[in-house]
């Protein structure tokens, strides 16, 4: 739990530097590259990580990758800066705190769509502007299929879930028959 807020706290800070620069959306990206690289390479976390080589050169070894991944000043200097604080190893976690508080920030409601089959434009559409009617927000959905909700559709739009799927239904059915209640 203290980690999760100290990663919110450094991804606060650089929100706040994205929204007086206007680089809010730069910096997700960045992060998000960064991110996605050292997630990858796990060769790069352990020589990172690992305190038999010199804090110095592991340093320099960050900003060199920084540097060829192209990172803006701003960006390489918050990475240079989780390194030097021993933060580097929750970059993960300060990125999907600056991804929620970015969103926040720029009225974005994020919402993942399951249904059973394939949605037509029409029905995405009509359901994205459903969840801009609640949530007062942007929508950017997250459109997936899966079969073994055998129909109807569930949507997660931050904690909140709308279950509308035939196998959610038949379930409660059953329950309601074991809890012994009639139709």
């Amino acid at each position: 739990m203290k980690n999760l807020a100290v990663a919110r706290r450094y991804a606060k800070a650089l929100l706040l530097i994205g929204k007086e620069d206007g680089q809010v959306e730069a910096y997700r990206n960045e992060l998000a590259v960064f991110c996605k690289v050292f997630q990858e390479n796990a060769g790069l976390r352990h020589i990172l990580s690992n305190p038999l080589h010199a804090r110095t050169a592991r340093r320099q070894i960050l900003d060199a990758v920084l540097q060829k991944l192209s990172m803006s000043s701003i960006t390489r200097s918050f990475v240079l800066l989780l390194f030097d604080k021993g933060r580097l190893a929750r970059i993960m976690d300060v990125e999907r705190s600056y991804k929620e508080l970015a969103d926040e920030f720029q009225n974005i409601a994020r919402a993942r769509i399951v249904s059973a089959v394939t949605l037509s434009d029409t029905a995405v559409t009509g359901i994205r502007e459903a969840l801009v009617r609640l949530t007062s927000r942007e929508v950017v959905l997250d459109v997936n299929e899966d079969p073994r909700i055998i129909g109807g559709i569930v949507t997660k739009v931050g904690d909140l879930v709308y279950d509308g799927s035939i196998r959610t239904q038949l379930r409660n059915l059953r329950e309601s028959f074991k809890r012994g209640e009639g139709i």
